[in-house]
């Protein structure tokens, strides 16, 4: 068994493998750069260690002094979270060469599925639909424009390498394909050190439903159901949940879904906890295979909720060598397994006053709740700095009810309690996007919020919290996180929420 656990990561997704790691009996080391030598990560671990500066290439991005930092501590494994190195092949297989355990795939099968050409062709190799597009990782420009012009019109140009919404672009005019591809490419390549794009067909309003699986050593590959993750920003996930609205009255569907994900894992020789995501084109009941991540998904806790399993905590096992052990409804995906419904939201730090940009600095007060089946993923509290290095989300909201409409008042409910100070967030927004009828019945898809909130303004902040939040701001406030804030949240009148 792992004894000692090193987390290539930072905030709240290093503070949740930290807690599993800890339930585990396993002693875990932190590491940070130097704009998070105060965070909450590095003081949970038993261990820290500064790994540089705060640009992530001299940071968390650099493999060779993360690994320099586990044999400085005697680290038997590395747990890569999510974004940063969790889908470089080559830190893999780092790990692998230095005798570290790497908590995911091999570098062969993240290979294999990392790439979404590479994973592309591989399904149409097991026969698992995927949209007409080209996906050769070596196709120039003007071999991609032909193949646009074949697909037909309107397409999707999408960075080969990579996700979260970054180099991709949607073209609906030949005229513009240069010029779009120009401004994908560059995207990829500061984003992901791979400039390689790909196109496909468009589908105009499809759904995004994703699979979790976890597959060990011994053959076992398990989908522990689907989450829907159509609420997008720009491309952005901000709200997941499981079990999908549609897919639970399409069994059919949901079974081939199942199907085509063990193919495409069990075929690359998968090992490890992994997401397949699929896209979904209600106009004719059909899905197509998108891509793997080959990793742990930001979303990952709503499957926990529905399913009662933790999957750090499985990722670490099966890293171990151990079987999945899990009920047999579990492992075969029976959706009698199903417990309930369970929602997340991603609160980030962006100001929706001015287009939602980036909003850092010091978060002066931070209340959050605290009722039955609300869970809090974050790295963040009172005092934390929000840097301008990093990703800008700064907490998870989980919520588990009995149903989808309950789990939808009570989401609403925990927003409603949810204060931060200091810092501007999307609260706001999402209250609205919750509280929208067709997200109340289930009736959306990935380009909702571009239609129903293209128009969307925050409300205006009362002036009693401008003047309070001025007065934390003051050099001359004596204590407003510990005296003034928690009067004001006290109150139950409409100033209680900054909405």
């Amino acid at each position: 068994m792992i004894q000692k656990l090193l987390i290539a990561n930072r905030g709240e997704i290093a503070v949740r493998i930290i807690r599993a790691a800890r339930e585990m009996g396993i002693r875990t080391v932190a590491v940070y750069s130097d704009a998070d030598k105060n965070s909450l990560h590095v003081a949970l671990a038993d261990e820290a260690i500064c790994i540089g500066p705060p640009e992530p290439a001299e940071s968390y991005l650099n493999i060779d002094k993360i690994l320099s930092a586990a044999r400085s501590v005697s680290a038997d494994a590395i747990h890569p979270g999510y974004g940063f190195l969790s889908e470089r092949a080559e830190f893999s297989q780092a790990c692998s060469d230095a005798g570290v355990i790497f908590i995911g795939p091999s570098a062969d099968s993240m290979r294999q599925l990392g790439a979404k050409s590479d994973a592309k062709a591989l399904a149409v190799t097991v026969g698992v639909p995927i949209v007409p597009g080209c996906f050769d990782p070596n196709a120039s420009r003007e071999q991609l424009r032909e193949a646009a012009l074949e697909i037909g019109y309107p397409i999707m140009l999408k960075a080969s390498a990579g996700g979260g919404g970054r180099g991709m672009r949607i073209v609906r005019d030949p005229d513009v394909f240069l010029d779009e591809f120009s401004t994908a490419s560059d995207e990829a390549l500061k984003s992901f050190g791979d400039g390689m794009m790909m196109v496909e067909k468009l589908v105009e309003r499809p759904r995004h439903v994703e699979v979790q699986v976890l597959a060990d050593t011994v053959g076992n590959v398990a989908c522990l159901y689907e989450r829907e993750c159509s609420i997008q920003r720009r491309h952005q996930k901000l709200i997941e949940e499981s079990p999908s609205p549609y897919l639970a009255s399409h069994d059919k569907m949901w079974n081939e879904m199942a199907d085509a994900s063990r193919k495409l894992v069990k075929t690359a020789g998968y090992v490890g906890a992994g997401t397949v995501e699929f896209m979904v084109d209600e106009a004719d009941s059909r899905f197509y295979f998108l891509e793997v991540n080959t990793r742990l998904q930001v979303e990952h806790p709503v499957t926990e909720a529905v399913t009662g399993l933790d999957l750090v905590k499985h990722q670490i096992r099966i890293a171990s060598g151990m079987p999945i052990d899990i009920d047999d409804r579990l492992l075969i995906g029976d959706r009698t397994a199903l417990t309930g419904h369970s929602i997340e939201v991603r609160i980030v730090a962006e100001d929706p006053a001015k287009g939602f940009m980036p909003s850092i600095g010091k978060i002066l007060a931070w209340a959050q709740p605290t009722a039955p089946g609300v869970r809090i993923d974050t790295g963040f509290g009172s005092g934390s700095e929000i840097s301008r290095y990093y990703d800008s989300l700064i907490a998870k909201v989980i919520v588990h009810a009995e149903d989808r409409a309950s789990a939808i008042g009570k989401m609403i409910q925990a927003l409603m309690d949810f204060h931060i100070l200091g810092i501007q967030t999307n609260i706001a927004f999402l209250l609205d996007v919750l509280d929208h009828p067709d997200f109340r019945s289930g009736q959306f898809d990935t380009n909702f919020l571009a239609r129903a909130f293209a128009d969307w303004t925050v409300e205006g902040v009362p002036d009693v919290i401008g003047a309070i939040s001025a007065y934390a701001a003051s050099p001359s406030s004596p204590n407003p996180a510990l005296s003034l804030f928690p009067k004001t949240w006290d109150q139950t009148d409409s100033f209680r929420n900054t909405k």
